[in-house]
């Protein structure tokens, strides 16, 4: 997403160089939230961006691994041999962390790219019993997804509810029994010990049958390529550009899952693993191309997750707040969580209340002070909650 949107949005710009392409996967560039779902169940063949590279004058090298980056030579490496820039936008986005001990094990699967989903898709179709490990965002969509094809699902945490590492005990813990009401078992405060071809085997000695194990446990950026470069990456790994999304290296610019970026708004720096910031990044990128410096790249994150028949959403950043704000009954299938700062709106989930994120997100990009007595009411709109 971040470097498809990257070319269209310099042509776009009016930006007439020329413009190469490359990904290390052989298929066309396709759109990643349909492969958790429609394309995951069969319900779809392709996610392809519908997208005419060659109208756009875009030379697009598919299957091909970079290697490395010399920028005193302003040069890639590439299995083909060096591909020479002028300005480089660095999109490689993020893999899945690995499930320690199971490389090489037979039935263990990520779910990050088309390759993925195309090998989880017969397990599905056979309705094998599956153990998920991670009941992170990816966790709840792929088990969402089994469950609706027929497979048994077992779901192991690591942490006392789901979305420990997203969200905050008191918002998560309602999210609990979704999983009981779709028919998959949630284990909490379970860790894996070992897998084996057939069987999970968890630290307290259970051992669950497996025809199929799914890990979602996290991503990490893919910049390991970059080792030796001379780019400048942050303690988590990502590339750290500055506001106007530049790294440290003259003429390269990143953008999408691999890059994090300072948010005046927040105050401090952030890394936005979400489809939105990877389409929003890229119009930031293209302006400095064409030399329209004046732009500041400060988003409010956004994203959304279809899971266990609800849709979820979230905008802004909540590490900050000092306030939360429930709107409805959280055991109801519409609600809303809303964080305040100092008054000041920051961020906000809504299950099953698009109205509450419509509103909400422009009140976070306005900075809006609200009333918290006003908020709590789920029946009054939050644009009349201003204070």
């Amino acid at each position: 997403m971040a470097g498809v949107q990257t070319a269209v949005a310099l042509r776009e710009k009016g930006y007439r160089g020329p413009i190469t392409l490359i990904g290390a996967e052989p298929h066309p560039p396709y759109d990643r939230p349909p492969l958790s779902k429609a394309l995951l169940l069969g319900k779809a063949d392709s996610s392809a961006f519908d997208i005419d590279f060659g109208a756009l004058s875009v030379d697009l090298r598919l299957g091909l691994d970079v290697t490395g980056l010399r920028p005193a030579d302003r040069e890639l490496d590439t299995a083909a041999g060096p591909v020479p820039y002028d300005v480089l936008v660095l999109a490689t986005g993020a893999e899945p962390v690995a499930l320690p001990g199971t490389e090489g094990v037979a039935g263990v699967h990520t779910l990050r790219t088309l390759d993925d989903a195309e090998r989880l898709r017969p397990v599905l179709g056979r309705r094998q019993r599956i153990v998920v490990v991670g009941a992170g965002w990816i966790g709840a969509e792929f088990t969402t997804a089994a469950r609706e094809a027929g497979c048994a699902v077992t779901v192991v945490e690591a942490a006392d509810r789901p979305l420990a590492g997203a969200l905050p005990a008191e918002v998560a813990a309602p999210m609990t029994g979704w999983y009981a009401e779709s028919g998959a078992e949630l284990l909490t405060h379970a860790r894996v010990a070992a897998v084996e071809p057939g069987v999970v085997t968890l630290a307290d000695g259970r051992r669950l049958p497996a025809d199929a194990v799914v890990v979602g446990i996290g991503a990490r950026p893919a910049t390991g390529w970059l080792a030796g470069s001379g780019i400048t990456l942050g303690p988590d790994g990502s590339v750290t550009a500055d506001e106007r999304l530049r790294t440290s290296l003259p003429g390269v610019y990143a953008v999408g899952d691999c890059a994090s970026f300072p948010s005046a708004r927040y105050g401090e720096r952030l890394l936005v693993h979400h489809w939105d910031n990877a389409l929003q990044g890229p119009r930031t990128v293209a302006a400095q191309v064409v030399g329209e410096s004046e732009r500041v790249y400060d988003p409010v994150p956004y994203f959304w997750s279809e899971q266990f028949g609800r849709f979820a959403q979230y905008a802004g950043h909540h590490a900050a707040a000092d306030t939360l704000v429930r709107r409805g009954d959280p055991a109801g299938a519409a609600w809303s969580a809303v964080w305040l700062r100092d008054g000041v709106l920051v961020a906000l989930l809504a299950i099953g209340r698009p109205r509450d994120l419509a509103q909400g997100r422009k009140l976070i990009e306005a900075g809006a002070r609200l009333a918290p007595e006003a908020v709590a009411d789920p029946s009054v709109p939050l644009r009349k909650a201003v204070r």
